[in-house]
């Protein structure tokens, strides 16, 4: 009997090895028929570890994933190669130079889930071959020589979620795509006539623009010869009109009287509390200290007098806008629950105000007395990745963030903390890092701002650590946070950034067998599932450029970060590097 059990097992190895070699001479067979310098594929060297753009399955016996974008590829795709891969999950050859037909010899490909074949030079009809594919969720075929009609064969493909075939020459009209998963569609820019079949009105306009398709019959009109949609707009606006105008009478009329209520605290008697600069007299309510060399021309008093609103309230204070008589404008964050004394204060601030970075919200000075610790930093216009990411859902005039703008922000906030982590001889943290403290700069790149203050604050509450749903699980006092927190922390933004999820509102809502489920907690076990375009921000998705790639990527370095053993998430630095890479193939 256990010469038979090893027998089985010894079989089951060869036929694994068998397997995974012919793979091998599958994508081999592949190369040969080009001159490609950017590969460099051995046939010694391990397929699943050392090829790239391969990637194989758990078990290391099939090969599961193929991207290849943008390495020189030219010609015919040689047939009888690609379509050996029977186990081929993600294919990926955008943005080379193939021509000529699809295969038609992909039909073997029948695990096939996502197909990227934009931004070549194929052409002739779309082969039909393409509706045997029954587990597609993603087929771009975008910016190519497509022709002929849309096959109605496609309504075949039940799981498809994003279908792009804009820039190509297709004509005729649109088949009526019975599609239920599908939430992106692009048509846009071929030759199409008629018009927009039913199941597909649902999508924005601009998703068929470019073509020759006839317009919609025309809504039906109210009493005051306006269509429905836009009188329910006018009639939304006027609503949002008046709410708005009374909050700017409100933010006017007591934002100042705030901040100088908060701020003035001496008798009328005591002399105020002067703000000079770092050569100036120290009075009795204590001094402001400004960085950078500069000679400041505003005190205390000065701040008061300016109108000011309120931005925010944090577990560390309450911020502040202020706009200065010159016009400029500066942001004053009055600190609580601070539990050092001046001394170690002053410290902290001097490090952090040594942490010069483009990505890192200056801190321009700080001020420290016995009922008041301030600290005053760079105005950022664009406002928090929080507001930009979850201000406006689901209302009409929201304009929703990009992947560009995403990709942005994610790699100017890991170059910020970066910057922090080499900070006192390596050693220096931020120790809260979410999304309402990462600001936008003029070019959408993330600066990440309160660096430092969570060592001389006061612990936060362990209940609020756990529903914040960015504290890596091992922290139980945010004074002892570490790199490798702020790390866990970071990975938790790019997971808000790729979901448009917020993490405490996620940790409420979600639950799992009666438990809290965190935002973290929840992808992981929607990715378990082979469920990762479930995950993806609906506004990303609905707009179109076929990023979902870079997207999976971002996704894969955001569970990184986010490993439940701190030993098991990498440094920033690599961090940075790994999303700086995203798109290093394209920009060669």
């Amino acid at each position: 009997m256990q010469i038979f059990f090893f027998s089985l097992v010894l079989c089951f190895v060869l036929i694994s090895s068998q397997t995974l070699e012919e793979d091998k001479k599958a994508l081999l067979d592949f190369l040969s028929s080009f001159n490609s310098s950017r590969l460099h594929w051995n046939q010694s060297s391990p397929l699943c570890h050392r090829w790239t753009g391969v990637t194989c399955n758990e078990n290391g016996d099939r090969i599961v994933s193929v991207r290849l974008p943008a390495v020189g590829f030219n010609g015919l795709i040689p047939p009888f190669t690609i379509s050996r891969l029977s186990s081929l999950k993600f294919l990926s050859l955008r943005k080379n130079q193939f021509t000529g037909d699809l295969p038609s010899d992909f039909r073997n490909l029948k695990n096939l889930t996502h197909l990227y074949l934009q931004h070549n030079r194929l052409s002739g009809p779309l082969p039909v071959i393409l509706s045997e594919l029954k587990n597609l969720k993603v087929l771009d075929l975008s910016n190519n020589g497509f022709n002929g009609s849309i096959p109605k064969s496609l309504s075949g493909l039940t799981s498809l979620r994003i279908l792009n075939l804009a820039n190509n020459s297709f004509s005729g009209e649109i088949p009526d795509l019975d599609l239920p998963k599908l939430s992106q569609i692009n048509l846009s820019n071929n030759k199409l006539i008629g018009t927009i079949p039913k199941s597909l009105q649902r999508f924005q306009s601009s998703a068929f623009s470019g073509n020759k398709l006839t317009e919609r019959k025309k809504q039906r009109k109210t009493p005051f010869g306006l269509s429905q949609l836009a009188f329910l707009l006018i009639l939304a606006a006027a609503c949002i009109l008046c709410v708005s105008g009374f909050s700017f009478i409100m933010i006017t009329c007591f934002g100042k009287t705030r901040i100088s209520g908060k701020l003035r605290k001496r008798d009328s008697s005591s002399p105020p509390g002067n703000w000079t600069s770092r050569d100036g007299n120290t009075e009795e309510g204590g001094k402001i200290i400004f960085f950078g060399g500069r000679n400041h021309l505003f005190d205390l008093d000065d701040l008061l007098s300016s109108s000011a609103e309120v931005l925010g309230k944090g577990a560390f204070g309450t911020t502040y806008k202020v706009s200065m008589e010159d016009m400029s404008t500066v942001v004053v964050k009055r600190l609580k629950e601070v539990v050092v004394g001046r001394r170690e204060f002053e410290q902290q601030m001097e490090v952090i105000g040594m942490t010069r970075h483009e990505n890192v919200a200056e801190l321009k000075a700080y001020y420290y007395s016995k009922d008041d610790k301030l600290a005053v930093y760079s105005y950022y216009s664009h406002g928090s990745l929080f507001e930009m990411l979850h201000g406006n859902r689901g209302k009409y005039h929201r304009v929703p963030l990009d992947w560009d703008a995403r990709l942005r922000i994610a790699t100017g906030a890991a170059r910020g903390l970066a910057k922090i982590h080499e900070g006192n001889n390596g050693k220096f943290i931020h120790g809260n890092i979410k999304s309402s403290n990462i600001f936008l700069d003029s070019q959408c790149y993330g600066c990440i701002g309160d660096i430092g203050l969570a060592t001389i604050m006061r612990s936060l509450p362990q209940t609020t650590c756990l529903t914040s749903g960015y504290h890596a699980p091992e922290i139980t006092d945010t004074r002892r946070s570490t790199q490798f927190s702020d790390v866990y922390s970071f990975g938790v933004v790019l997971l808000e950034l790729l979901t448009g999820k917020s993490p405490a509102s996620q940790a409420d809502s979600v639950t799992t067998e009666g438990e809290n489920m965190d935002l973290a907690s929840w992808i992981r076990s929607v990715v378990a599932k082979e469920w990762t375009g479930e995950v993806f921000d609906m506004e990303i998705l609905s707009q179109s450029g076929g990023f979902e790639e870079e997207m999976v990527e971002m996704l894969q370095i955001g569970l990184a970060c986010v490993a439940l053993k701190q030993q098991e998430r990498p440094h920033i630095a690599q961090v940075l590097k790994l999303i700086e890479d995203i798109r290093t193939i394209d920009t060669e």
